[in-house]
């Protein structure tokens, strides 16, 4: 089978190389594209090039391993294609989205988060406080944000953070 003057192995070759050349691209430059699938979702650009790539690698072996008639393959490349791009969005693009918390913090991120005193916190000085996160403890020096004694071992809250270090109120819960 020709299409536009070219045998259909020559259209599968080129529509490989460029989904190749186009996956590298976006791998380089694809933060530029974070927000299309926000706006659209079925137009995923990973999953375009992973169809593109799917269907002219598997065009293309069928047509140098089997004897099927050309449209009988391209119907069959487009059915294992889409299987393909199903299974990559299910079982690997849809959990990597949902699993995308960063285990790193900001301190701002710290600001509103109730924390243990591990380290008394005098009037004036400063003292220890760990807060319990995804990636496990976060360890921080604290000072008492109304100059007050706080003992080790009570609840706080951690009101700003300045330098790095957490200014703290101790903690009563509305609810327990």
């Amino acid at each position: 089978m020709t299409v536009f003057g070219y045998p259909i192995e020559t259209i599968y070759l080129i529509l490989l190389v460029a989904s190749g050349v186009l996956t590298l691209l976006y791998l380089f430059f694809g933060d530029i594209f974070d927000g299309a699938d926000e706006v659209i979702p079925f137009l995923n650009p990973v999953l375009i090039l992973a169809f593109i790539t799917f269907f002219s690698a598997g065009g293309f072996i069928l047509e140098k391993a089997t004897s099927l008639n050309s449209y009988m393959i391209i119907v069959i490349a487009a059915f294992i294609s889409l299987l393909l791009d199903v299974l990559l969005n299910v079982f690997v693009l849809v959990p990597m989205k949902s699993a995308e918390q960063s285990l790193s913090y900001t301190e701002k991120s710290l600001e509103g988060r109730v924390g243990k005193i591990i380290v008394s916190i005098p009037t004036e000085g400063f003292g220890e406080v760990v807060i319990e996160s995804y990636s496990g403890m976060i360890s921080k020096p604290a000072a008492s944000y109304e100059s007050t004694n706080i003992a080790e071992g009570a609840e706080v809250l951690v009101i700003e953070v300045k330098n790095g270090v957490l200014y703290v109120v101790p903690y009563q819960p509305s609810f327990k």
